[in-house]
This record gives structure tokens, C-alpha cells and sequence, in this order.
């Protein structure tokens, strides 16, 4: 990791630059696909499935038998803690929802806002080198919430055409009914577009390589929206003298784990901290199953040194990070500050992994510095608001005088005349 001191502020963005990918290069294999896709349907979802995944599949849907089997593999104290992580984000979530919002602006027109569900959503579910099952409850669940009355999930196979049985038996258990053994470009793809087997959806979510985030890019050309720009996974840990040196490393390498373009970064108050965390870091890191990628990871990754509380919060700010730890004596002045950022975790007690798991909120997240104007999922990511009027011969008599100037000002007389015809009528 590299260490700096006391930053000037004019190198600060190239400090805190991502190990971003060029998409370029992707996009012409990501668009050629989903051209194939759009004129082949299932056999070009087969072709790719068996280049990429080196699964020969005829059908792509998981059968109840291998949901069965899934459930018996998953072991009992796997299934207690993920029914946990279920439950508090299903709390969480519900406590999202909102009630009609009815407002009369003026007497006689009343105007209201309600929302309703999208209708068809897909969740992607990246099932490579780490099935991350914990993406399915932080979807599935504000999914079912929302009552979106369709729901495509994908996640790619092994060689064997087999998907992960934690995966199966995590979607059943949130009563995901379709599930396709389709990974990559290809299942974006089919999502955005519809085969013959796969159905179009009309929002795309979940997390996914570089490959998956830059197909997800290109759906939206297609018409299908996306949940938000995502990439590479990365955390801020904000810690003074009060933190734990070997809780800020282990939380630092948890994200490294994640992939080798992961990103983490340690902004400090204090060298003496630093210090501590780097000792910690090379301790850990050696006992990792995990630790080539994590090490890797690493090489992105900074330990930043400041002494002005202001400053660091002014850093913290710029990068916008997915994850944001905060572990100071002055927690109050991070927390009510910080204005760009995913999620942020308090204390030396809230791991980033419990916002991962199992603590309630979502861990689906802006990166690469998105937080500074996109929220992550929520409940409202699977719902739209829409607004409605209903105005009264008193109401229209107050207001359409006022509508008429406007309209007349605007030189469009067919709204104006919209109005004057009403207005004529009451006059009779």
C-alpha cells in the first residue's frame, strides 16, 4: 500500500483515482453479443455459455429437483444465519415503504403521489470465484417488498452446468420461482432483450465483474434501465488513536478479497495508527485463503495520513466511497458531515461485513465514486412514483386563469384553449 502524508490538495484526484478499466475494448465483445443474442435468442445464450462458463446446457432453468437437492446440501447452521440476515433486511426494508402523499395546493385541486412496483425485474447474481448468495436477499427481499410481479434471476454455472446450492436454496427461500443458469454478458443480455426461454425485464440488478458492469451499461441502449454504474468494490476507513489497528485491517483486507481491482483506503489521524494497521495488515493477509488476490488488491490501495479533522472529511467527500468506515473519538462531526457516500459503518464494533450480511441495510452500492449522486438499492429501486390530479369546477375556475396567461405567454394557444373551453362551459 502506499503511504502518503499530509496530501496538498491538488494531487488529491490522482491519489484517490480508481483502478478503473477501459470499457473499449469490452464493448465491441459486449455489443457483438447482445446482437447475436437479439437474433439468435437461447442458442446464442447456449454458445456463450459453453465459451465463457464451459457449460453445455440444453435448458437453462433450474428444476425443482436441483432446487430440492440444493436445500439438502446447504448446511443447517448456514440456513439459521441466513434466515438472520433475511429477517433484519426484510425489517429494514419494509420500514422503507411510504403511504400516499395527498396535498391541496389550492381549493378544488388536489394532487397526490403514490407509488407502484416496476413489473419485471432480473437480478444478476455473480456466482464465479465467490457465489455471493447474500446478493440474492439484498434483491430478492426489496423485490418481493416492492410487489414487482416478475422477477428473472440469473447467475452463471460451473463447468457442470451446476449452480452454487447456497445460490438455489438462498432464492427459494425468498420465493424466486425463475431462475436461469446464465452468466456473464449473455445473461444480460437475455435479460435486456428476451429469448425464447429467458423473458425481458425492464430493470437489470446486481453486482458482476468487469464484464457484467460493462453489459449493464450497454442494456441501457437497449431500453432496460440499470439499478446504478457499479464496478470494482472499495472502502474508506476514516480512524484515529481511538480505533483498533487489527479491526481496521481486517476491514481493509475484507474488501481486498473481494477481486484484485478491489480498492481500500486508510485515512488517519494519526501515524501511530497507521503504523499499527500496516503491522496488522502483513499479519493477516498471510492467513488468507484469499490472499493472492488480496495482495494484489493491495497494490490500489493507500494509507493516507492527515492531521486536520476538516481535511480529511474534505478527502473522504472527494473520493465518495462505496463504504465508509468511520472509527474516531469525534464521530459526530464524520457522520453529520460526510455528504458522498454509499454506506457508512460507526464504530469499532460495526464491521463492513455485518452491512454485507446480515445487519438490515443494503449492500448493494454506488463505486467509483457514483455516491457522490446515485443511492444504492433500496426499496424504492424497484418502484416508480407517480403522480395524479383531480381538479373541480371551483378548482379549474381559480386556477385556469392563471394557466391560461402562462400558455398565451408561451405562444401554445392549444393549451390555452384547452383551459378556456372549461372555463367557457362554467360560464353558461
Amino acid at each position: 500500500m502506499q503511504r502518503i502524508d499530509n496530501p496538498d490538495r491538488d494531487i488529491w484526484s490522482g491519489l484517490l483515482k480508481r483502478p478503473t478499466v477501459s470499457y473499449d475494448d469490452i464493448e465491441d465483445l459486449v455489443l457483438a453479443i447482445f446482437k447475436e443474442v437479439k437474433t439468435m435468442g437461447d442458442s446464442a445464450v447456449k454458445k456463450y455459455a459453453k465459451r465463457f462458463d464451459g457449460a453445455d446446457l440444453e435448458d437453462f432453468k433450474a428444476t425443482d429437483p436441483e432446487i430440492k437437492a440444493a436445500k439438502a446440501e446447504v448446511p443447517e447452521v448456514l440456513k439459521r444465519a441466513i434466515a438472520v440476515g433475511k429477517t433484519n433486511i426484510e425489517k429494514f426494508h419494509s420500514a422503507q415503504k411510504t403511504e400516499r402523499l395527498t396535498v391541496e395546493t389550492m381549493p378544488g385541486v388536489r394532487c397526490w403521489q403514490e407509488k407502484r412496483p416496476i413489473e419485471k425485474v432480473g437480478l444478476y447474481i455473480p456466482g464465479g470465484s465467490a457465489p455471493l448468495f447474500s446478493t440474492i436477499l439484498m434483491l430478492a427481499i426489496p423485490a418481493k417488498i416492492a410487489g414487482c410481479k416478475e422477477i428473472v434471476l440469473c447467475t452463471p454455472p460451473d463447468e457442470k452446468g451446476k449452480v452454487h446450492p447456497a445460490i438455489l436454496y438462498t432464492a427459494h427461500l425468498c420465493g424466486i420461482e425463475t431462475i436461469f443458469k446464465v452468466g456473464g454478458i449473455q445473461a444480460v443480455a437475455a435479460m435486456s432483450l428476451g429469448t425464447e426461454s429467458i423473458p425481458k425485464v425492464l430493470k437489470i440488478f446486481g453486482p458482476g465483474n468487469q464484464y457484467v458492469t460493462a453489459a449493464k451499461q450497454v442494456a441501457m441502449r437497449f431500453g432496460t434501465a440499470i439499478d446504478m454504474p457499479a464496478g470494482p468494490s472499495e472502502l474508506l476507513v476514516l480512524a484515529d488513536d481511538t480505533a483498533n489497528a487489527g479491526f481496521v485491517a481486517s476491514d481493509l483486507l475484507s474488501q481486498a478479497e473481494h477481486g484484485p481491482d478491489s480498492q481500500v483506503v486508510l485515512v488517519s489521524l494519526s501515524k501511530g495508527l497507521i503504523d499499527e494497521v500496516e503491522k496488522e495488515i502483513e499479519g493477516q493477509l498471510a492467513q488468507l485463503p484469499r490472499k493472492e488476490v488480496a495482495k494484489r488488491a493491495m497494490g490500489n490501495s493507500r494509507l493516507i495520513f492527515i492531521e486536520d479533522a476538516q481535511q480529511a472529511l474534505d478527502l473522504i467527500n472527494e473520493y465518495g466511497p462505496e463504504h465508509l468506515m468511520i472509527c474516531a473519538a469525534n464521530e459526530a462531526f464524520f457522520v453529520n458531515n460526510v455528504s458522498n457516500a454509499g454506506s457508512v459503518f460507526i464504530g469499532n464494533y460495526t464491521p463492513e461485513s455485518a452491512g454485507d450480511y446480515a445487519s438490515g441495510t443494503n449492500h448493494t452500492l454506488p463505486t467509483n465514486g457514483y455516491a457522490k449522486q446515485y443511492s444504492g438499492v433500496n426499496l424504492d429501486s424497484f418502484m416508480k412514483s407517480m403522480t395524479f390530479q383531480k381538479i373541480s369546477k371551483e378548482g379549474i375556475k381559480q386556477l385556469g386563469p392563471s394557466i391560461e396567461i402562462m400558455a398565451g405567454a408561451e405562444q401554445l394557444e392549444a393549451h390555452k384553449k384547452a383551459v378556456t373551453l372549461r372555463l367557457n362551459e362554467l360560464k353558461e
